[in-house]
């Protein structure tokens, strides 16, 4: 069945064709004018009014609006057709680690049946000439995350890649795949029959609309995605140069967790794992317990234990749907500061704040100083 697209999609496909406009823009856009159909409704007085736009740069936004909007048109009618899902920054489809990363993209498109915020993220990458010791290790790391119920994201490229997702289907652990092309470009295609299965036990994400080939600029620019939608990146294997590499930094740079497997240092393959550990910019991996000591899992499993022993009943007729969305929120963390709270539960922060005010009232949510709330047990 086709993937049904509303109104305001057509807005937040076309603002990714405005000339001229990037991510950073976009995001001011939609902040001073309210919504992506605000920015193309606004007259040129209010857009003038936003920083950085002058004279020059609303005349090219005003004269671009008409095209890009039939452009989003053609693009939305091609993403019903291939069950596409569009999903902007602001929808809660959106994979939420990546919002919180400046470079993240405006627009991703998406296909498959996953949770892009399931609760456990990893991402697996390496080299593309793999060895047997590197298949090895991937298959047994993927089989070790199946008891944690993971997700596994990697690039669907040669060598460790493909093997991770191909392990990954094998254990019945969703995988994405992101990809340097459009979703109607599976690369390489020798690779089709996994994408495929993928859609029914993961999915496919790329942010390059449909036609889009892989050039290499586009893989360092997938790579970003791959490291920012997850909470740690291991690395199999990688030469001292590669793309392998660069996802690692780019995973360091987010701050987010990296684990390299020591290899042989008579490997030219794992000259780049080595190197990533004897610089402390990865932790080894040997077992998966560095994996769920490294981020805590363990430590979140008990406490949820706990809270699940402890954790208060509310009666859902009581609440409006704003006032469950923020309890959810708050019966899993406890306490969360007002922004994080505003997203993780997707209420406007505009109106998170008379939710919070009513819930407080009613004696079950307490402030806190610095914008912080707890759930009161």
């Amino acid at each position: 069945m086709p993937v049904m697209v509303d109104e305001q999609n057509i807005y937040e496909v076309a603002l990714t064709k405005l000339p001229g406009v990037g991510s950073q823009l976009i995001r001011v856009l939609v902040s001073y004018c309210g919504s992506p159909r605000g920015v193309f409704e606004a007259t040129p007085g209010k857009l003038l009014k936003i920083p950085g736009l002058g004279n020059t740069r609303v005349r090219g936004l005003l004269d671009g609006a008409k095209g890009a909007l039939l452009e989003a048109e053609q693009i939305l009618k091609q993403a019903e057709e291939l069950d596409v899902q569009p999903l902007f920054y602001t929808s809660a489809k959106y994979p939420d680690r990546l919002k919180q990363i400046a470079d993240a993209p405006v627009l991703l498109y998406y296909r498959g049946n996953a949770n892009l915020n399931q609760k456990r993220i990893i991402s697996i990458v390496g080299t593309r000439q793999v060895t047997s010791y590197g298949q090895t290790v991937t298959e047994r790391i993927v089989d070790e995350l199946k008891q944690f119920s993971v997700m596994v994201v990697s690039g669907l490229a040669y060598g460790v890649d493909i093997i991770a997702h191909r392990a990954a289907l094998q254990a019945g652990i969703p995988t994405i795949g992101v990809m340097a092309s459009g979703l109607d470009i599976v690369y390489p295609a020798a690779h089709r029959k996994y994408a495929e299965r993928m859609l029914t036990q993961g999915g496919l994400l790329t942010e390059n609309v449909f036609g889009t080939k892989p050039d290499a600029p586009r893989f360092p620019a997938r790579n970003r995605i791959i490291a920012g939608m997850s909470d740690c990146t291991i690395v199999i294997e990688a030469a001292l140069k590669s793309g392998t590499l660069i996802t690692a930094d780019i995973a360091h740079s987010y701050d987010k967790e990296v684990l390299a497997v020591p290899g042989n240092i008579t490997s030219p393959v794992s000259e780049g794992t080595n190197y990533l550990i004897k610089s402390h910019k990865a932790a080894a991996y040997t077992t998966a317990q560095d994996l769920v000591e490294l981020l805590n899992w363990d430590l979140e499993d008990e406490a949820a234990a706990r809270a699940k022993t402890n954790s208060p009943s509310f009666d859902a007729s009581e609440f409006n749907p704003d006032e469950l969305k923020v309890l959810q929120v708050l019966q899993q963390s406890k306490e969360e500061q007002m922004d994080n709270l505003s997203w993780k539960a997707q209420v406007p922060v505009s109106l998170l704040a008379s939710v919070l005010l009513n819930l407080e009232f009613r004696g079950i949510v307490r402030a806190l100083p610095g914008k912080r709330f707890r759930l009161l047990t």
